[in-house]
């Protein structure tokens, strides 16, 4: 089993060894080395990157068998190495750093979510993208979370040394550990944050809480009885400010206004689009009551009933539900109406004392038309068919109203 040497000095990151062993598999290849500085995936932690005598360091895992550290690499470069060989390790150390910065900053925010709202940590996952701790509540506050973010930098800015400590189980039951783990082995290592925190931990970790920059919480999402708490720490949080500020800079310039004011102006302009748009849905309405009246009055009179059917031209704003069914308010009114266009639409209806089956006279029009579909009811239907002219959609509409005109002269139904 490799020597996991990253348990005592997070911060090598350039060091010599020599391959104990070696897998194959069908694109990729793993060595165990005598002793390593690379990091495994565990404990919500990604794996470190790097290279092994220049060959790219694909992932680096834990071998339940037996807990030894696979590093996996390509097979085109991997498969040279042989059992016994010496080599040179390079991590990735941007990648490593960033690592123990969120770690470590978890650390503190967990600590002080306990200290200031007796919420523990339940779950942790850091990945490239985002870092998250589920607590187990929901309940926190806005002041809560301010509470606690201010109290994490707190212990940042104080730049509180951090230890590595190893104990036995029964000497760890007698400290004020958050949790003791239930794995296998008599020692546990943990990370000590002076006078504010001691966890049980195989993570890597900063040597000074200043190391860790900033934290900075950016979202809560409550998810069943736990609060999911996403969180940035150090560069980060630093590149997260930049792009904001970045963002918010530029904002500004478009509304001539300085940042501090920039909500407001942006609550301005909500307010300004909002009335724009209840204007412009009154206009709407207006104009469409217009239509209706006109369309109303050109109706074709069928003794107590009016036929009122209209193709629109595809430029025309209509919306012919709406339109449909303001004129249907009135008694004894049969609507068929339009829009050609690249898809064209039909909407047929009736008032509740006018005779004819839409949907029946919606398959007549589509008959002519060619193609298209929809459905309904007996008193609305509505569907679309493929590209028609105007004058093409006409002609379905005047199908299906002949068909109208027939039913009602024989008196039965459409």
């Amino acid at each position: 089993m490799s020597a996991r040497l990253y348990y005592q000095d997070a911060y090598t990151t350039t060091f010599s060894t020599r391959i104990v062993e070696k897998l194959i598999e069908a694109d990729r290849v793993a060595i165990i080395l005598d002793h390593t500085y690379f990091y495994p995936t565990s404990g919500g932690q990604p794996a470190d990157r790097g290279t092994i005598s220049h060959a790219p360091v694909l992932d680096v895992a834990i071998r339940e068998a037996d807990g030894a550290i696979l590093h996996w690499l390509p097979a085109e470069s991997g498969s040279r190495f042989a059992v016994g060989e010496e080599v040179t390790a390079v991590i990735d150390w941007p990648r490593r750093f960033d690592h123990m910065q969120q770690h470590t900053g978890q650390h503190i925010l967990s600590q002080a979510f306990i200290r200031l709202a007796e919420a523990e940590t339940i779950g942790f996952h850091l990945s490239e993208n985002n870092v998250t701790i589920d607590l187990d509540t929901t309940d926190l506050t806005a002041v809560q979370l301010d509470a606690a973010e201010q109290l994490a930098n707190q212990i940042v800015w104080e730049n509180r040394p951090i230890r590595v400590r190893f104990v036995s189980r029964e000497e760890a039951h007698t400290l004020s550990i958050r949790k003791i783990p239930e794995k296998n082995g008599d020692e546990l290592r943990l990370i000590d944050i002076q006078d504010f925190d001691l966890t049980a931990c195989g993570g890597t970790h900063v040597a000074q809480t200043g190391a860790v920059g900033l934290i900075k919480i950016v979202k809560t999402e409550k998810r069943n009885e736990k609060l999911r708490v996403e969180f940035m720490c150090g560069q980060r949080a630093w590149q997260d400010y930049g792009r904001k500020h970045q963002i918010t800079t530029a904002l500004a310039a478009e509304f001539t206004t300085g940042t501090d004011q920039l909500l407001d102006s942006v609550q301005r302009l909500r307010e300004e689009i909002k009335d724009t748009q209840r204007a412009l849905k009154k206009e709407q309405n207006e104009r469409q009551r217009l239509t209706a009246v006109t369309l109303l009055a050109k109706g074709q009179r069928l003794g107590q009933l009016t036929l009122v059917s209209h193709a629109f031209d595809a430029h025309e704003s209509v919306t012919l539900k709406s339109l449909a069914s303001e004129l249907t308010q009135s008694d004894g009114v049969i609507v068929l109406l339009g829009l050609a266009g690249a898809k064209t639409q039909l909407a047929f209806a009736r008032s509740q004392d006018a005779p004819g089956d839409m949907k029946q006279l919606l398959s007549v029009a589509f008959g002519v038309l060619g193609q298209g579909g929809g459905g309904g009811s007996a008193h609305f239907a509505q569907g679309g068919g493929p590209a028609a002219s105007t004058e093409e959609l006409q002609r379905a509409i005047e199908a299906a109203q002949t068909a109208v005109i027939q039913h009602i002269q024989s008196g039965k139904q459409a």
